[in-house]
């Protein structure tokens, strides 16, 4: 995939994003992590988008839900995540009912993972 199909594949999927991809959006734009800077839907290296990262820790968050409860989405997920951890991204998931269910628990694990890098 070209760099501009990449970005313009990045862009419409931000306008489709989950309720929880909203929720969690919602909440990191606003600076409630501290200020850290993340990014949505963004464009990494090997034609992948990333659900929301963040340059300054190489990490990425990734939101889960439907299709990836399917078995083969799950092992192309954990191929994904052993490729990023090759090129030194740090992976979170977290499926959209634990983001819509308890986004307190969510935003300290991410706090809790960047002050521990």
């Amino acid at each position: 995939m070209s760099k501009n199909k990449l970005h313009e594949y990045a862009r419409e999927n931000r306008k489709k994003a989950t309720e929880a991809e909203n929720c969690l959006w919602q909440w990191l734009r606003n600076n409630k992590l501290h200020g850290w800077k993340f990014r949505r839907q963004h464009p990494l290296a090997g034609n992948m988008i990333a659900d929301f990262y963040c340059a300054q820790f190489f990490l990425i968050v990734e939101v889960d839900g439907g299709i990836h409860n399917t078995e083969e989405i799950k092992e192309k997920d954990a191929g994904r995540d052993e490729w990023s951890k090759e090129l030194n991204y740090k992976v979170l998931r977290f499926t959209n009912e634990e983001i819509l269910s308890d986004i307190d628990s969510v935003l300290k694990k991410i706090t809790a993972f960047i002050r521990a890098l």
